[in-house]
């Protein structure tokens, strides 16, 4: 399925700052396709003034594009709700030493 192997490029991309990749950090809220191929990715930041703000939707696109069936994408950067620890996965938390 197109949205599992979105979600699949979409685990390759890191923050930075946290050495956990974005969908496990809970960053993205949102992924859907419509019929015509088109990406739907809403997402947050950890922080509104987030120093990676610029870098990170816009690997988002550029990755998300590249996966087959995806003709275009479309990253929406939302702050509400805002971005806090209980977001992340399972995985995550312990990676972090949370759990």
């Amino acid at each position: 399925m197109i949205g599992e192997r979105i979600i699949q490029v979409i685990k390759t991309i890191f923050d930075p700052e946290i050495p956990i990749n974005i969908y496990d950090l809970g960053l993205i809220y949102e992924v859907h396709v419509d019929d015509d191929g088109t990406a739907h990715i809403k997402m947050t930041l950890t922080a509104p003034n987030c120093p990676e703000a610029e870098r990170i939707p816009v690997e988002v696109h550029d990755r998300v594009n590249e996966v087959d069936g995806v003709t275009d994408t479309v990253v929406e950067l939302v702050f509400d709700p805002p971005w806090d620890q209980a977001m992340m996965s399972e995985n995550a938390l312990l990676e972090l030493g949370f759990l």
